[in-house]
């Protein structure tokens, strides 16, 4: 490992400042994806800025109904939380569907939202990589590319977004709260804060450089059976094959009266379609939602799979609600 100066600064906008203006500095919380970042020598930041100790691992009710998550709680917690398993139970089984119950210990709210991709060929520095080495190339699409993308994919990168918080996240319309070195605050909707790649796939989210996550915002709960259905390769500690997070409220007979549906495993970030949602609320039909959440859908050989796979998930969930 390469050696690092560490820093513990006594407030939120002490450690934005730290960030912005040292080189090649960044937070660290609960550590579950840098620390292995920083083995493989993938990430080698100059200054660790420790945020453990600022006051923001509270879980409080917002006055509109909703709920606001300190960017230092931890997954097992949240989880864990009476009003997260009542009114935003989508959320806390997405939780309980990652990693394992150690590391959820130890993951916070905002590394979660920040946790990068575990493409192959990101985590193996002897390969080409746009998103850890601009503009050397992407080894994931002419090379084995099972866990990629299938949507929202670029010539420059096809990775995806591991994580199962975000895609819940995602269907329950979070707000990100920051704050920057100059003590300002900024609201990002979760649906803005994740990139797809593009041309420039190492920039993967909307923050600016020093700007540190201080919770993030549910709106009130939505009516409805909360489901998030995760298909991996094995039972427990897996990344999402594909992963569907929804909430979706049943008027009988097979209708649907509302619907939020968001996927993991397919894309860069989250993937909401609001057009799908629209489809199976006036159609009813798994299979006319799918169409729109796969348009443009493209394999890549290995992963070719993934397109048919996310029809067969997508009926079953809404089989699951409409008879709830």
């Amino acid at each position: 490992m390469k050696a690092f100066t560490y820093e513990r600064p006594a407030t939120v906008q002490e450690a934005a400042k730290i960030v912005a203006e040292r080189p090649n500095a960044t937070f660290i919380a609960g550590g579950t994806n840098l620390l292995d970042l920083m083995k493989l020598q993938v990430e080698m930041p100059a200054t660790l800025v420790d945020v453990n100790r600022l006051p923001l691992a509270q879980v409080e009710d917002t006055k509109d109904g909703g709920l606001r998550i300190g960017a230092l709680v931890r997954n097992a917690d949240l989880a864990a939380h009476p009003r997260v398993r009542k009114d935003y139970a989508v959320l806390s089984r997405a939780l309980l569907a990652g990693a394992s119950g150690q590391l959820r210990n130890k993951a916070t709210t905002a590394g979660n939202l920040l946790q990068r991709t575990r493409c192959y060929y990101f985590y193996d520095t002897a390969m080409p990589c746009n998103k850890r080495e601009p503009g050397s190339g992407c080894a994931a699409i002419g090379g084995f590319n099972r866990i990629m993308a299938v949507v929202g994919a670029s010539d420059q990168c096809i990775a995806t977004n591991p994580s199962d918080m975000n895609v819940a996240m995602a269907a329950l319309d979070a707000t990100i709260e920051t704050v920057n070195p100059e003590g300002q605050t900024r609201s990002i909707a979760m649906a803005d804060f994740h990139r797809l790649p593009g041309d420039t796939p190492q920039i993967e989210t909307d923050l600016k450089k020093g700007e540190i996550i201080t919770a993030v915002t549910l709106p009130k709960p939505i009516e409805g059976t909360h489901i998030y259905r995760k298909v991996r390769d094995r039972a427990s500690y897996a990344f999402a094959t594909i992963s569907i997070a929804a909430v979706i409220a049943a008027e009988g007979n097979g209708r649907v009266g509302s619907a939020r549906l968001a996927f993991g495993g397919l894309a860069h970030k989250p993937w909401r379609v609001a057009a799908a949602e629209e489809a199976l609320v006036r159609t009813g039909s798994a299979d006319e939602a799918a169409d729109r959440v796969l348009k443009g859908a493209r394999g890549y050989g290995s992963n070719d799979f993934k397109i048919p796979l996310t029809r067969r998930t997508l009926r079953a969930v809404v089989a699951q609600a409409t008879r709830a």
